[in-house]
């Protein structure tokens, strides 16, 4: 099995939270391959804004996801490793990423967001995170 380590950004923007939607119609959130001399906060800063158009800025760790799949393309499976990161955008501009087969994308109220998403692992990450910034947020203002 191949076995790949990702970041990714759980992003928002006062209470909404930033999804894409892949070419397989999954709603999903932005993450990317850390490569060898990353680290992962900085890939997971990169894809955002590589596949968003959003610079975000990291506000502390969310957690971390695994799943697994087979590659067609490698015939044979894969295990992503995805460790995650809450962050916050200052406004609600973004530019979906069409060349990385991207083919949609916005901010939505979190219980949308949380409708939406296809992975369980995926809306479970989301509604911790939103819990997570909102005591975060409450504890610096």
């Amino acid at each position: 099995m191949l076995v790949r380590n990702c970041a990714g950004g759980v992003i928002f923007h006062n209470n909404k939270v930033f999804l894409l939607k892949n070419e397989k119609d999954e709603w999903v959130l932005p993450k990317g391959i850390i490569r060898k001399g990353d680290f992962s906060s900085e890939v997971a800063v990169r894809r955002v804004y590589e596949e968003t158009g959003i610079n975000a800025e990291i506000v502390t760790t969310a957690g971390c996801t695994n799943y697994e799949f087979f590659s067609v393309t490698r015939q044979r499976p894969v295990c992503n490793k995805i460790t995650w990161y809450i962050m916050r955008s200052q406004n609600e501009d973004y530019k979906v990423n069409t060349e990385e087969q991207f083919t949609d994308g916005g901010y939505f109220e979190v219980e949308d967001a949380i409708r939406r998403i296809t992975y369980s692992q995926d809306k479970s990450l989301v509604s911790l995170s939103f819990k997570k910034i909102k005591e975060i947020e409450c504890i610096t203002v």
